[in-house]
């Protein structure tokens, strides 16, 4: 696996790698887990070659949040994904992305506005930004997300779509189903700010989720589920529920009504040190 920490070699290797078939891409900001090498491997089996790349990315972090606390590990995250078959590895700098001078940020309206985008403004602006700058940088085939973000995903597909940056293949911003702990909580990085405690009170996150989509389904009303889902998760040891919402998957506009198309439950909520989100199909 080669590892660039500088554009101008990276794309004179992307470009060499091309020529024996297309390229996945899997952006992640390390501390991986196993979601992220599950996009990994899906990755491998869409491609010729696999680049990852690892920046912490300081735009789509707030004044108050977790940047400088944020793990970096970047010899385990390599020794990880050369395991799995990457081809490459693409782990800038801060300097190297946003130099002396930078002054492009790149807003995508509406999906990014409610959600964590209400909770965290200015992070989708971030987000939007440093993937757009990757698709220039590495010029992927495919490009691969976990549905576990799913409103950063709706972010990136529309801006890419807004921007002309479509990639080559139909439908190739890929999103891979999230990966879950044996107790259903979402694998995240954030996961390993909990306490032994906390890591066990947060397992009521999926649980609540999962009893409320059988709540709708059954024809419950949509606003009472979803106080129940947030009274469920304070009772359960969360300090606080930033957002229950029931919205359409592909606009995110709140639905007050189940749909016959297809819906979103999304859900952030607070525990100890740790902002964890979540979404499930309804």
């Amino acid at each position: 696996m080669q590892t660039f920490r500088q554009l101008d070699p990276l794309r004179r290797a992307v470009d060499a790698l091309r020529c024996d078939g297309p390229i996945a891409l899997v952006p992640t900001m390390g501390a991986l887990h196993e979601g992220h090498l599950a996009l990994v491997r899906e990755a491998k089996a869409r491609a010729a070659h696999v680049a990852v790349s690892i920046f912490v990315n300081p735009r789509q972090f707030g004044a108050n949040e977790d940047l400088a606390a944020y793990p970096r590990q970047l010899e385990r995250d390599a020794a990880l994904i050369e395991a799995e078959g990457a081809a490459l590895l693409w782990a800038p700098a801060s300097e190297a992305m946003y130099p002396a001078g930078y002054a492009t940020n790149i807003a995508v309206a509406g999906v990014s506005e409610g959600l964590c985008g209400a909770a965290r403004p200015g992070h989708f602006d971030g987000v939007a930004t440093v993937v757009c700058k990757l698709f220039n940088q590495v010029r992927p085939d495919f490009a691969l997300f976990g549905e576990k973000d799913w409103q950063q995903l709706a972010v990136i597909r529309r801006m890419a779509c807004d921007l002309d940056l479509t990639l080559p293949h139909v439908d190739a911003i890929i999103g891979i189903p999230t990966v879950r702990e044996a107790d259903g909580l979402a694998m995240s990085s954030r996961n390993a700010y909990l306490t032994p405690q906390e890591r066990a009170q947060a397992a009521a996150l999926p649980r609540a989720m999962q009893t409320a989509i059988l709540e709708l389904k059954a024809g419950a009303p949509v606003h009472g589920t979803l106080t129940a889902l947030r009274e469920a998760l304070l009772a359960a040891g969360f300090v606080s529920v930033d957002y229950a919402e029931l919205c359409d998957a592909e606009s995110l506009v709140p639905l007050t009504t189940l749909p016959e198309r297809p819906a979103r439950l999304l859900v952030a909520a607070r525990i100890g040190k740790a902002r964890l989100i979540d979404n499930m199909a309804v």
